[in-house]
């Protein structure tokens, strides 16, 4: 007779082991395979997301390039002007929108008077006493000499500030400069940023291009006024002069005698919701390379996702 052997406790254990074992392999398994599948997702996010950045990156660049050329659009009826106004188009299946500033129509901080640098400060908000101040430090910063104006700052007012510099007593030499100017800060460079310029080379910016914060700070021109003229002059077809425009103080707004050099900004949208906008300064004609249609004199990108 055959008599079936009964299983140990040794024997029972080292199976019980071995599950536990095959239940870990599994586990560890299914760990490693949801790994490589959450690399594989991310990294198709992450490609997918540089291909539409890449994809609006270009399209915007070609807002700029197809603004150039209208610029220089010898039929004067359909050349763009830099007044402001928008101009859509497709490319490549990206909507692209640009708009065009004139340079002539900002606020020069290399060359603006007491009344314009005023008036440019109390338009954002600035109490009269600030923008007196914020003006005089301005014109301090580039004029040659070390004596402030009545309430401007120099050398000895930058080091009593606790500063490590002071007034360069030169032209500015970019726009965000003037965030080293004694008295001010971000918050208030940035309200008054798309008004200001260091290319416009005008004492008083052309209002004919001036944007709506260039606007208001003349004198006498009122929120409702300066959004009036802004609606009244883009109505205005190309190579059409606007009539009957005027000022608060009866100024003819004449839209001849723009310059040469323009703010850009254009903005291209994918069909997914992704998009670039690049901003940037350029001066129509080359320096150096003959037949070169552009400078850029500056050059910003954003990028923003769905």
């Amino acid at each position: 007779m055959i008599v079936a052997r009964r299983a140990t406790p040794s024997f029972q254990r080292s199976g019980g082991v071995a599950l536990i074992l095959v239940i870990w392999v599994i586990a560890l398994m299914g760990v490693l395979l949801g790994s490589f599948a959450l690399i594989a997702r991310t990294e198709n996010f992450e490609s997918r997301h540089l291909f539409d950045g890449t994809t609006a990156r270009y399209a915007a660049q070609a807002g700029i390039e197809r603004a150039v050329y209208e610029l220089r659009n010898p039929d004067i009826t359909q050349r763009w002007v830099g007044d402001g106004r928008p101009y859509d188009f497709e490319f490549d299946g990206a909507k692209v929108r640009v708009e065009l500033t004139d340079e002539s129509g900002l606020i020069d901080i290399n060359t603006a008077g007491d009344a314009l640098l005023q008036g440019l400060f109390t338009s954002v908000g600035v109490p009269l006493d600030q923008a007196l101040a914020l003006s005089d430090a301005i014109q301090d910063w580039r004029d040659p000499d070390d004596i402030p104006r009545p309430h401007g700052a120099e050398i000895n007012e930058y080091k009593a500030a606790g500063l490590p510099y002071g007034p360069r007593n030169a032209p500015f030499q970019t726009v965000g400069e003037v965030q080293q100017v004694l008295g001010m800060n971000y918050d208030l460079f940035e309200k008054i940023e798309p008004a200001i310029s260091i290319y416009a080379g005008g004492v008083q910016p052309n209002a004919a291009y001036a944007p709506l914060q260039v606007l208001l700070a003349l004198p006498g021109m009122t929120p409702d006024l300066a959004r009036q003229l802004i609606a009244a002059r883009q109505q205005t077809l190309p190579g059409q002069p606007a009539s009957g425009l005027t000022l608060p103080d009866g100024t003819p707004v004449v839209a001849n005698g723009g310059g040469n050099t323009y703010t850009i900004r254009s903005r291209a949208t994918l069909a997914n919701g992704a998009s670039t906008v690049l901003d940037a300064s350029i001066r129509l004609g080359g320096v150096g390379a003959a037949g070169q249609p552009y400078t850029v004199l500056r050059w910003d990108q954003k990028e923003s996702s769905r």
